[in-house]
């Protein structure tokens, strides 16, 4: 395949939007060995060892840690990597070392499966986390030796939960950043801040943020800032892609907006919210969805677990199962997440027949 076909730099802005970006068209299999090369050698001589979610709180977990122990590896992960980061971790690991896994909850009892092997030859695993846990994952965490502490989830964030257990006696900016990260990661939105963090943990290299956030706290410096503005522009108009797709569909005692595109979730389910939106779900070119609730509907972790997800009361996100091949992606793309879009409205169905039924 030719270059130039997914050179995001020459799509218009509509295009754009429909499309995934250049990541998507990496093959897993040497994306996966990539990744495994680049994790072995963080791994090796390290004594503290973070295995987190690549978001703001999860980086801020990691900035945390360094700042407790001083040196500590990364391992990035997102929640479909979990059983991977903790596999390879307790491959190239060094023997004793102090293992912490942040912002990460498992999906099934599959994806903790390597924890022996990684509590055999870590020194400790800690788990801090503040999504919503099913009680027999939990158990399957502790039962291998796991130290497990799950914060409230609507009312902290990983970054809380790991400020107050780890031992160290931290600068205020930690307690300022773990604040700020709390208003983004729970959808507040009181601190003007928090959605600058957002917006840089998803642009920067990780370990850019982790370095960032580890000297500034919340307070981005001005070329960071200004930075952003730029990169803004752009997102802005992706957001208005979004937004202009959108349609708002009855479901149950639900309105709930749906709309497809790359884009900032978070934005989009603002603005669907204003229009009358009681949850919103957010198609990504890419195959996953985000779903987003308000003080008028706090499922949206029940309707993800239905569809290859997970999260919490108002923020949660999913990945379909319904890509089979790249016929169905080109559907996907062409139909704007027509079918995505069905399986995920059905979920929220689902969900209505069960609260009928219960009451």
């Amino acid at each position: 395949m030719d270059d130039w076909l997914i050179d995001d730099d020459r799509l218009s802005i509509g295009r754009k939007s429909v499309l995934p970006g250049e990541g998507f068209w990496y093959p897993d299999t040497l994306d996966r060995e990539r990744t495994e090369r680049e994790t072995a050698a963080a791994l090796a001589g390290a004594s503290t060892v973070v295995i987190a979610d690549p978001d703001a709180d999860g980086l801020a977990c990691t900035a945390l840690v360094r700042e407790a122990h001083g040196e500590a590896a990364l391992v990035p992960a997102g929640p479909h990597e979990l059983e991977t980061a903790i596999e390879w971790t307790a491959e190239y690991g060094e023997d004793g070392a102090t293992v912490f896994v942040c912002d990460l909850c498992p999906d099934d009892a599959g994806d903790v499966a390597e924890l022996p092997a990684l509590v055999a030859r870590a020194g400790r695993v800690a788990w801090y986390d503040h999504h919503e846990w099913v009680a027999e994952l939990a158990d399957l965490v502790e039962d291998a030796g796991v130290d497990l502490v799950v914060g409230e989830s609507g009312e902290v964030c990983t970054a809380d939960v790991a400020l107050a257990e780890l031992d160290c006696d931290f600068p205020e900016r930690f307690a300022d950043l773990a604040a700020a990260t709390r208003d983004h990661d729970l959808w507040i939105r009181e601190d003007e801040r928090s959605g600058d963090l957002a917006d840089y943990s998803y642009w920067a290299e990780p370990e850019e943020y982790v370095e960032t956030v580890s000297e500034h706290g919340a307070d981005l410096p001005p070329e960071i800032e200004t930075y952003l503005a730029e990169r803004r522009v752009e997102k802005e108009a992706l957001i208005e892609k979004a937004v202009e797709r959108a349609e708002l569909r009855e479901v149950g005692d639900w309105t709930v907006g749906v709309t497809y595109g790359r884009c900032s979730q978070n934005e989009v389910a603002e603005t669907l919210r204003e229009r009358g939106a009681d949850a919103s779900v957010i198609v990504k070119p890419a195959g996953s969805a985000s779903i987003r609730g308000s003080d008028t509907f706090e499922r949206c972790h029940e309707v993800a677990a239905q569809v290859n997800g997970g999260g919490h009361p108002r923020a949660a996100g999913c990945k379909p199962e319904v890509y089979e091949d790249m016929l169905d992606y080109a559907h996907h793309w062409t139909t704007h997440g027509a079918v995505a879009k069905q399986a995920i409205v059905d979920a929220f169905r689902r969900l209505d027949v069960d609260v009928e039924t219960d009451s």
